[in-house]
């Protein structure tokens, strides 16, 4: 299993720590290196906390707010005064464990110096945070360490997440509107796909694509759990999306899990990809979403792989079904609240239906 997103988180705070370090063994020769190294971590957890929004959410929500041109400037700023902040609580920790000799207002001064290589260090570290979040975790650690440089076999669960009224919603408040949106909803997938650990993959269009590998999504029905997580985030938040948007988002899902070749591929821009016939049957799942009249279908080969339900939650057989490009029909399930099934329900029902559109 690839490294979870603490380690990640940990690992910044190495980096960040390690500088510090650094920079005594280059420029404070003679320093204690645990005094470099503590600088090095309250700048970087300082800087950090402030970047993911553990402090001063506010006002790095006011900062975003601005035009380009100034958001720049004082996005500068406030990483200043992070990074100030960091050096006085640092200061302030190697002088009370006595690994300075300089007293209280020596160990916590900022120097032009100190100040531009934290700049430099910061910049580096917030760049590497920043592809993170644009390409999303586990496929960030999976370039770096060049897992499908070469194709590779594997079996994932795939979940299609789909925003129902998307284009409607476009047309009445415009394409911008939307955008906006859009993104707030797939904002909102982001805690409870980490909490389960599955990857949001990819969006196209107003859907998104979760993935996990095969076991670590079946493990207690996590790729199920997240599903119903999702919902209840939006459902809490109800009165809040109505108050922003005059809608509350409505989501088909449908999961299928299934081998498939997994590919780094592109030349001036690469991306992950998978290929193989569980990728297609999951956006042909959620395209029967609609004419069966429910929100959430999964496959019955799934539905048969998984443990157990999460309590609360039951399948209902909904029978098989052709769909497009697919010679042999697939049996599907609609999951819904209600008592905890201790087993998968069975597929009892052989009906099949029109082919899915």
């Amino acid at each position: 299993m690839l490294p979870a997103h603490r380690i990640f988180w940990g690992l910044i705070l190495l980096a960040a720590a390690g500088a510090g370090l650094l920079y005594n063994i280059i420029f404070a020769a003679g320093a204690s290196p645990l005094a470099g190294f503590t600088y090095g971590l309250c700048m970087g957890a300082t800087v950090l906390a402030f970047d993911r929004g553990l402090i001063l959410a506010g006002l790095q929500a006011r900062i975003r707010r601005l035009p380009a041109w100034l958001y720049v400037l004082a996005a500068e700023l406030a990483y200043v005064l992070m990074i100030m902040a960091g050096n006085a609580l640092g200061g302030l920790v190697v002088w009370a464990f006595a690994l300075t000799p300089d007293d209280l207002t020596t160990a916590t001064r900022m120097t032009a110096r100190v100040l531009a290589y934290a700049l430099a260090v910061s910049g580096l570290l917030v760049f590497v945070i920043r592809m993170r979040d644009l390409i999303g975790g586990e496929v960030f650690v999976n370039f770096m360490i060049g897992r499908y440089h070469k194709p590779v076999a594997e079996e994932r669960v795939f979940l299609f997440l789909d925003v129902v009224g998307s284009t409607a919603f476009a047309e009445t408040h415009g394409d911008l509107r939307a955008q906006e949106y859009l993104s707030a909803v797939f904002a909102t997938l982001a805690e409870p796909v980490r909490r389960n650990g599955g990857s949001v993959d990819d969006y196209i269009g107003d859907l998104a694509m979760v993935t996990w590998p095969i076991a670590r999504g079946l493990k207690d029905a996590r790729c199920v759990t997240c599903v119903f997580e999702v919902l209840d985030r939006i459902e809490a938040d109800a009165e809040a999306w109505t108050a922003r948007f005059g809608t509350v988002p409505r989501l088909r899902a449908a999961l299928h899990g299934g081998s498939v070749v997994t590919a780094e591929v592109g030349v001036d821009r690469h991306k992950i990809a998978y290929f193989g016939d569980a990728v297609n049957v999951t956006s042909r799942i959620e395209a029967l979403c609609r004419p069966l009249g429910v929100g959430i279908l999964i496959s019955q080969d799934l539905l048969n792989r998984l443990p157990r339900l999460p309590a609360g939650v039951r399948a209902r057989s909904l029978g098989a079904h052709a769909l497009r490009g697919r010679g042999a029909p697939l049996s599907v399930a609609t999951l819904e609240r209600g008592p905890a099934e201790t087993a998968p329900v069975a597929d009892l029902s052989p009906r099949r239906a029109a082919v899915a559109r």
